[in-house]
């Protein structure tokens, strides 16, 4: 574990969506985390797609980033063009 800095501004915005959601500054912030870096791995993936693949890593034991980068089974993956 170790200490990430961030602004006064995602700060709070982190503490409005924790309470909103009954989580702690930290959950919401690793939930945020996990989030993005799945969008970012798989952007072929929609919200509730990303969501169930958390809720699978969950049940597995936990997000492992080596797992995550595999291909989600039924889903094609997006072709690699270079473009964002």
């Amino acid at each position: 574990m170790g200490i990430v800095k961030i602004s006064d501004l995602m700060h709070e915005n982190l503490r409005v969506a924790g309470n909103a959601l009954c989580r702690s500054i930290n959950a919401q912030a690793e939930h945020w985390m996990r989030v993005g870096m799945l969008t970012e791995m798989h952007p072929e993936l929609d919200h509730r797609e990303i969501c169930q693949l958390l809720i699978r890593a969950e049940l597995a034991g936990g997000l492992d980033i080596t797992v995550a980068v595999t291909p989600h089974p039924g889903k094609p993956r997006a072709s690699s063009t270079g473009k964002h």
